[in-house]
Formats: structure tokens, C-alpha cells, sequence
């Protein structure tokens, strides 16, 4: 477990340098946008040095009118420069961040196609949603804050340090004297918090699990009245993420009042100790124009007005990082997460220059063994040896876990043997590039699926290029060409019957004109006699591709060429069906059963 652990655990520069390469063409407006922030953030602390100086008295006490216009001209230049790179750093800030997350969303859905069935099964599919819109929506605000405010807070606060310091460096040292104590708060604040944070998108997974599940399986809710039950797990899955995040919220409640304290308290300090400085040095006097006396100050009231502005710019830079650093408390786990299955190499890759042709349809099984763990401590199968000649007709059947379809995922090479190896057209399937092997391989599995479009958007899944007559055959060969290939499909194939959606599935499995058919119990919906057609029509048009078919029913394979019955990952018998009846083992038994329930059942409706 420790090991694995740390297998899938990321350092934060393996993290920033994976996420980082998703910015490509984004490049430029990620480079331009801190240009404006520096800008801004210069412009912002010139302001309040250009008023000092503005508000600067003469030798006679007075403010003479041409330093007021030029330094007011000087101001409303600055206010609108400082205006103008808010304006473009917000712009550039947009297009990049967003641009960033389109990438990533790219990267993240493109890494999921190349996963295997083994990859997908570790993240589950409610993970790799979360991961897909929730991480990736707080990795893009992260990178935003980062582009803007990440950049801007420590140059205002480094230029705001500067200037106080050239107007008074002992005031200044007060504000410098309280940094310390907030990045004190701030770093515990966010130590507590990420553990929160962890477990934050965990619940998230599960939430959206149960959020998926019932979507998808509202009609088996609705048909056993389990309403108030999904009811139940749903406000399970949501108290359980509400809890974690108070949790985490109350910390992070805590920086706004740390934060306006240190703000007050130093601002209050400044203001009692330039006071002080100001009247101490205002006792030397000058006669002006008028005769009136007026006093000589060192440090000015005008420069304590400066000196206060830049404190408040300088513990409102640190204010912004306060709420910059709840943000990039949640993305760095989100960004870790996105690394995860950006850096997971698929457990299944095609071979460098490997073969793009299947000759035929030969499978060969050669002392193979299965598990789909390494830590399982039974093989799912267990030496497997099997030969099917190309074109032959094979029949596979057994009691449910008995692995027939892992037996037959390790065709097509959905998942890749423990021991031994698998042959196609003589050639081992690792020596397949995956493409070509799985475009020579057609499996319709148990779980049919269809896409929202029509019935000839699905169909074309297994030819882009099918004409409607090559479509209307392949529908004929599965006994479903009456159905109209401009009919609406609508998510899952919810508006077609499980007979109807597993034909469709086998006309569009026939459309790749595959070596190898696979049909891994893909008539069970479907009723005896059409069943018989299917085959029979399997005979007649395609006599050269190799067929396996997966069954429950005795019927659907009893004219095979070849029948393999499975029984705990081994093949217990294999023979034809007058073969293995004349054994008398458990393909007899299953076929004896099967056949009496439904000689009962027509005796019971004479």
C-alpha cells in the first residue's frame, strides 16, 4: 500500500512542469499579462509618492500653483496608465487562463482514450469526470490569480517597502516588522487546511458517482420505488462533502480578522509614531509673505500621508495573497490529481514499428493465465490452450465469473495476459499495433451502447466512410434493417429496446468487415428465432471471419463449430454439440436444464 502510495504521489515541480506544457499556444498573453500587472502595480505605488511631492511646501509654507499642475498633470497620467494595464492584464489574463484549461481539458480527455480498461478501472469514470470539470476549473482560476495577482502582490509589496522606506525608513520598518507575523498565520492557516482539501475531492468522486449511477439507472430507481433510498445515499455523498469544506472554510474564516488586525494595529502605530515625528520637528520657524510664522517640518504631514498609503498598499498586497492562497490551497490538490492521469502511462501501448496487418482470423491461446491485480491472489483464468481455425464458428458458455469475457478481451488485447500469450494470424497480439488489431477484432460486449445522434451516426462508428446500402446490409445481417437510419438516438439509446439496441450494436460491429467477431452475449435480449437468423445469416454472408459468441442459452451456440465451456477460469470441456452431449458434464447439464424449463413452460401454456 506504501509503495503504491508513493508510485502515484507528484513533487510540486513534477506538478507545475506537467501542467505547464498544456499552455502552448497560450504562451504569449501568459508572458504579456505580468507585463501589465508590473506595470500597474508601479504606476499604483508612484501615486502617493507624486502627491507627497505635489503637497510639498516652500521655504514660505506655500504650495506654489505650477508644481501642483505639473505634478497633477504627472498624477492623472499615472491613474490612467495604471488604468490601462489593469484593463489589458484583465484582457490577456482571460484569454490565457482559458486557453490554458481548453488545453488541459484536451490533454486530460486525450489521456483517458489511450487509458486501458485497466487504467480506467483504478480512477473510475466518476474520478476522471471530477478530475475533467471541477480540478480543472480550480487549476484555471489558480493560473489566473497567478498571472495577475500572484505576480502583482509581490511587486506591490516589494515598491511599497521601497518608496516608505526613501520617505522614512524607521516608519517603514513597522510595516516590514508585522510581515512576518502573516506569513506565520497564513502558512499554519493553509497547513491545516490542505489535508481538508484531500479529502474534499474524494467525497467529490463519490458524490458524482452517485450522481451518475441514478441518472443513468433512473428507470430501474423509478420501477422499484427506491426514490427515497437514492434520496438518502445523494444526502450521504453532499453532508459528507458540506462537512469537510466548513471545516475548511472556518480556518480559512480566520485570515480576514488576522489580517484587518495587523492592518489597523500597524496602521494605528504609524500614525501615533509620524504624529509624534511631525510635531517633534515642526519647532524651527520661517516668516512668510504675510509676516505669519510658520513652522518647518522634517518629515511632513504629507509624507506621513504617503507613508500610511503605502503601508495600506503594502498589508493589502499581503490581504490579496490571503485570498489567493485559500485558492491555490484547493488547485494544488486539483493539479495534482490532473497530473496523476496526465503522467499515468497507459498499461496497454502499441509497439514501436509494429505489425499493421491482420492475414487472418487464426487465435491461438498458449499456456495463458489472467489477474487483473497483481496483489489478486487467484488468476482470473488459468492455463488456457486453445486453437480457432479462421472462419470457424465458436460457442462459449459457462456459469457467470466463469471469465468468458475476460477470455475474450484478451483478443483485441483489451487487457494484456499475466503468463503465456495470445496469437492472431500466427502473430503474438503484442506484436499488433493496437489500431490495426482492434480495427481487425469487432467485439460488441455485454453493455450496449449507443451515442446521441441517428441511427446512421452510430452506425458510421464502425465505418466513417459506410454508404446507406453498406449500412442497410450490415442492419439486414442483424436482423434490424426496418429501422429508419434518420431515427432520432437519444443518450444511451434510452428511446430503443435491449433487443433493438443489440442488433444495432452487431450491424455496427459487421460494418469494420472485421477477421474476428466477437459477440459477447449480445442476443440475450433477443428472442430465439431472430437469434437463429443472426447466426444463420453470419453463415451465409461472412463464412471466412472467425465468430465467438458468448452465450447463456444452450441454443444460441449449439450449431458451432467448436463449444468451449468455461468453469473458474479453466476450460473444463471442448468439443461440438454432439460431442460434449454424448460427455454428459456440464454443457449436457446446462443443455438438459434449459430444455426441460422450457418444455414445462409450453406444457404449462397447453
Amino acid at each position: 500500500m506504501l509503495k503504491n502510495k508513493k508510485k502515484n504521489s507528484f513533487g510540486f515541480k513534477t506538478v507545475i512542469g506537467s501542467l505547464l506544457k498544456s499552455v502552448r499556444e497560450f504562451k504569449k498573453p501568459s508572458i504579456i499579462t505580468p507585463l501589465f500587472m508590473i506595470g500597474e502595480a508601479v504606476c499604483e505605488c508612484l501615486i502617493p509618492f507624486m502627491m507627497s511631492k505635489m503637497l510639498e511646501t516652500n521655504e514660505l509654507g506655500n504650495v506654489p500653483m505650477n508644481q501642483i499642475w505639473i505634478y497633477g498633470g504627472i498624477l492623472i497620467g499615472l491613474a490612467l496608465l495604471s488604468l490601462t494595464c489593469g484593463i489589458c492584464g484583465g484582457k490577456y489574463g482571460a484569454i490565457a487562463s482559458c486557453g490554458f484549461a481548453k488545453n488541459l481539458r484536451k490533454d486530460l480527455f486525450y489521456a483517458v482514450q489511450d487509458f486501458s480498461f485497466r487504467d480506467v478501472d483504478k480512477f473510475s469514470s466518476s474520478s476522471l469526470v471530477t478530475r475533467l470539470t471541477t480540478d480543472v476549473s480550480n487549476v484555471q482560476m489558480a493560473y489566473q490569480m497567478c498571472l495577475r495577482i500572484v505576480i502583482r502582490v509581490p511587486l506591490m509589496f516589494t515598491f511599497s517597502i521601497i518608496m516608505g522606506m526613501t520617505i522614512n525608513a524607521k516608519l517603514a520598518l513597522i510595516f516590514v516588522c508585522i510581515v512576518p507575523i502573516l506569513i506565520f498565520i497564513l502558512g499554519t492557516i493553509m497547513f491545516k487546511t490542505m489535508p481538508f482539501f484531500r479529502k474534499i475531492f474524494k467525497k467529490y468522486d463519490a458524490l458524482n458517482s452517485s450522481v451518475q449511477e441514478n441518472i443513468s439507472g433512473i428507470r430501474v430507481v423509478k420501477s422499484y420505488v427506491r426514490e427515497d433510498y437514492e434520496k438518502e445515499k445523494f444526502e450521504k455523498a453532499s453532508s459528507d462533502v458540506k462537512s469537510n469544506f466548513t471545516k475548511a472554510e472556518k480556518m480559512i474564516a480566520l485570515i480576514s480578522p488576522a489580517m484587518m488586525l495587523c492592518m489597523y494595529l500597524s496602521s494605528l502605530l504609524i500614525t501615533y509614531s509620524g504624529a509624534k515625528i511631525v510635531i517633534g520637528s515642526g519647532n524651527s520657524f520661517v516668516i512668510n509673505e504675510l509676516g505669519e510664522a510658520v513652522p518647518i517640518y522634517d518629515f511632513a504631514p504629507a509624507q506621513l500621508s504617503a507613508i500610511i498609503t503605502y503601508g495600506v498598499q503594502m498589508l493589502s498586497s499581503m490581504m490579496m495573497f490571503s485570498m489567493i492562497t485559500v485558492m491555490l490551497s484547493m488547485s494544488i490538490e486539483s493539479a495534482r490529481r490532473i497530473t496523476e492521469v496526465i503522467q499515468t502511462k497507459p498499461d496497454l501501448v502499441s509497439p514501436k514499428d509494429g505489425k499493421t496487418t491482420v492475414d487472418n482470423g487464426e487465435i491461438e491461446f498458449n499456456d495463458v493465465s489472467f489477474k487483473y491485480s497483481e496483489k489478486a491472489e487467484k488468476f482470473a483464468l488459468e492455463k488456457v490452450n486453445l486453437t480457432i481455425k479462421s472462419g470457424e464458428t465458436v460457442g462459449i458458455i459457462g456459469a457467470t465469473g466463469s471469465s468468458k469475457t475476460t477470455l475474450v478481451s484478451l483478443i483485441p488485447r483489451l487487457y494484456d495476459t499475466t503468463l503465456g500469450e495470445v496469437k492472431v494470424g500466427g502473430v503474438n497480439v503484442k506484436d499488433y499495433d493496437l489500431k490495426s488489431l482492434r480495427d481487425s477484432v469487432s467485439v460488441v460486449l455485454q453493455k450496449n451502447i449507443l451515442f446521441s445522434g441517428t441511427v446512421r451516426e452510430n452506425m458510421q462508428w464502425g465505418n466513417k466512410d459506410a454508404s446507406d446500402e453498406e449500412i442497410l446490409k450490415a442492419n439486414k445481417m442483424a436482423q434490424i434493417d426496418s429501422i429508419s437510419l434518420d431515427r432520432r438516438v437519444e443518450q444511451g439509446g434510452a428511446n430503443f429496446s435491449g433487443g433493438q439496441k443489440q442488433r444495432l450494436c452487431i450491424a455496427r460491429a459487421l460494418l469494420k468487415q472485421p477477421k474476428i467477431l466477437i459477440l459477447d452475449d449480445s442476443t440475450s435480449a433477443v428472442d430465439t428465432k431472430t437469434d437463429a437468423l443472426i447466426r444463420k445469416s453470419f453463415r451465409e454472408y461472412i463464412p471466412s471471419t472467425t465468430k465467438i459468441i458468448i452465450a447463456q442459452r444452450t441454443a444460441s451456440v449449439s450449431d458451432a463449430d467448436k463449444i468451449i465451456v468455461l468453469d473458474k477460469g479453466k476450460i473444463a470441456e471442448m468439443g461440438n454439440h454432439d460431442s460434449l452431449m454424448k460427455l454428459g458434464g456440464i454443457y449436457s447439464e446446462i443443455y438438459k436444464a434449459q430444455n426441460k424449463i422450457s418444455n414445462e413452460s409450453k406444457g404449462g401454456k397447453n
